[in-house]
């Protein structure tokens, strides 16, 4: 039987869970430091798939197993892009529906981005569990700025249950938004990759907003702002389609603004989401050599042949680089992601104008996700552009970082 465990041990490491390094804000609330905070409370939780505690127990049942004990009522249910169970497509709308035991399911990403007064008339404290993945352009984090503003008109309390950003929380990269470009990917102003957790955001939120909403976040206990997810010992649920993979989250930021033009092929379309680049008339020796001439902090780009199943080049031949991480501490995504549009401008001019030309439609879409309108111009209007993006909002970046450390919680640094 020991040789067994080995073999299983050896040749399939993945099958052999890891105890948590971390607690979640849902272990600690099932704990007697925050159960107070629900006692004689009628609940409403913005929930999904990835809403399990450490365990590995969706948070929804943890509630509703010691709602009796706990002396609290779980009264609905609300449901971000995607959906309660994760499995609809991004910008696709949610419908109401009703849960196992015929809780109402309200969706936040369908008729309505808000919960309405028909939706809040019962409810006493809104509760949010859900995973981010650290990058502004997700909607997740809008949804629950959304929701603490509606709760702030009612007098409803909000609790956040923290998560770890899975990228970590040193990356601070790429622009800021610009009052003009506010959607549902991109409303409020802080940076592409902001380096805080959910519950960081919505005390940022609340006092740089002027929500004002009775606001608590549980805060995890173990994670440092140095981990990855992989670094924690969670298991991770895909938050969405196409992150399939706790590394994934690095790789959004890095070519998810690229995709939003279909300038080439981002991967999403094949086996490997964000991770990739590439397109017919690349040559991807000269396109990763060139690359990688550049230095750029943290990553290797390796030449990558693909035939994509679907999608942007279904079918075709195509080439490119594989993005490879090799430091996630100073890594830059949205940098790194500049770089790459530089570089396809500079060798492949006319290839280039002529994928931007067929993306004018998709150009709003694209400014949304940027925050602003300068990337597009720039792309678009100048012959050398790497460097103008790299600096592109560098000096508000900095104003940020300054702004955002009193909203830091203490015990992950």
């Amino acid at each position: 039987m020991h040789y067994v465990f080995f073999f299983i041990v050896a040749f399939f490491p993945s099958l052999v869970l890891a105890s948590p390094r971390i607690s979640l804000g849902i272990d600690r609330l099932m704990t007697a430091d925050f159960t107070p905070l629900l006692r004689n409370k009628r609940i409403g939780l913005i929930c999904n798939h990835t809403s399990v505690n450490s365990k590995g127990e969706p948070t929804v049942e943890v509630l509703k197993r010691h709602a009796k004990e706990g002396e609290y009522t779980l009264i609905s249910l609300f449901a971000p892009e995607h959906g309660v169970r994760g499995s609809a497509h991004a910008e696709k709308h949610v419908a109401d529906e009703y849960d196992s035991d015929g809780i109402p399911v309200y969706s936040l990403f369908g008729a309505t981005m808000r919960p309405t007064e028909r939706m809040l008339q019962e409810i006493d404290v809104f509760i949010y569990d859900i995973q981010d993945i650290g990058t502004r352009s997700y909607t997740y984090s809008t949804t629950l700025f959304l929701a603490m503003e509606e709760a702030a008109k009612r007098d409803i309390q909000v609790i956040v249950l923290d998560r770890p950003n899975p990228i970590n929380g040193l990356i601070v990269d790429g622009p800021m938004v610009e009052e003009k470009w506010r959607s549902i990917v991109g409303y409020v102003n802080v940076p592409y990759c902001h380096g805080m957790t959910i519950g960081e955001l919505a005390h940022f939120f609340n006092e740089e907003y002027h929500i004002g909403c009775s606001l608590d976040v549980v805060p995890m206990k173990g994670w440092k702002r140095r981990m990855s997810f992989q670094d924690t010992g969670l298991v991770w649920i895909p938050s969405s389609p196409h992150i399939p993979e706790p590394s994934t989250v690095f790789y959004y930021p890095s070519t998810g603004m690229l995709g939003e033009l279909q300038l080439l092929n981002i991967g999403v379309w094949y086996s490997l989401p964000f991770k990739i680049v590439g397109a017919p008339w690349i040559d991807a020796d000269a396109f990763s050599q060139k690359l990688n001439e550049q230095k750029f902090p943290g990553v290797d780009f390796r030449p990558f042949h693909f035939r994509p199943y679907y999608g942007r080049f279904a079918h075709q031949e195509c080439h490119g680089v594989l993005i490879v991480i090799t430091d996630t501490e100073h890594y830059k995504p949205a940098t790194t992601q500049y770089l790459l549009l530089g570089m396809l401008k500079s060798l492949y001019p006319k290839q280039f104008q002529d994928a931007v030309k067929a993306a004018e439609k998709r150009k709003t879409m694209f400014c949304r996700v940027n925050g602003t309108e300068e990337v597009y111009r720039l792309m678009t209007q100048e012959k050398y552009i790497i460097w103008p993006l790299k600096e592109l909002h560098r000096k508000e970046r900095e104003a940020f970082l300054a702004r955002r450390q009193k909203y830091l919680i203490p015990s992950y640094s």
